[in-house]
């Protein structure tokens, strides 16, 4: 477009700067990113090999939760993070309703990695599907798919600290690459809300990078 007049002129200006800057921001972007996922890749983490979990949502994770030791059990980390549900039965009806309290950075990573999920073909779709198909509304379905993510994290975090501390031959310190765990585990996970973390321990070479 060449505009003559103006008006057109200065909009046309003003778009080329725009784009301009959108450039240099998409540049700035994908920079950061590669060095999150060298930092996060330094640590031996291995939580960018789970669908939906991204250099960003992976820092976040280790920079936010620390030594993952420090919660006594999945339950516990998924009452640390808001995923584990909130009663709000009435008579005979039995519901469940997400919880506004814990982490809301955790929180927000674990939602970013279920919308992921349900936009592929993956198991967390197929588990958000059967619950709709159980009679659950999508919001119901919501909060249960991201308390099974929450699980899945949590599964992850534990190995990659096991293997950080205990490596080849029992060297601490030591990291290994091991394959993805699987989306969804297959034990059945409880909903129970539990109190936050029961202990607390020193960090974990695993997070000396975070």
């Amino acid at each position: 477009m060449r505009p003559r007049d103006l008006v057109g002129r200065t909009r046309r200006q003003l778009a080329s700067e725009l784009i301009t800057e959108v450039a240099v921001i998409d540049k700035k972007i994908k920079a950061a990113n590669q060095q999150l996922t060298e930092l996060v890749a330094s640590t031996g983490s291995t939580l960018q090999q789970l669908n939906g979990i991204g250099p960003s949502g992976a820092a976040r994770l280790l920079g936010d939760i620390g030594d993952v030791g420090r919660f006594a059990s999945r339950d516990h980390f998924a009452s640390w993070n808001g995923t584990a549900p909130i009663d709000a039965s009435s008579g005979d009806q039995h519901r469940h309703r997400l919880s506004r309290a814990g982490n809301r950075r955790i929180n927000r990573v674990l939602h970013i990695m279920a919308i992921v999920q349900l936009r592929n073909d993956t198991e967390g779709r197929a588990y958000y599907r059967r619950k709709l198909a159980a009679g659950k509304s999508p919001m119901e379905a919501m909060r249960a798919l991201k308390r099974r993510l929450s699980n899945v994290v949590y599964q992850q975090l534990v190995k990659d600290a096991e293997r950080v501390r205990t490596g080849p031959g029992g060297q601490v310190g030591a990291t290994l690459q091991s394959s993805a765990a699987g989306p969804i585990p297959t034990a059945g996970a409880s909903e129970k809300p539990l109190p936050g973390p029961a202990r607390t321990h020193s960090r974990t070479p695993l997070l000396a990078a975070s």
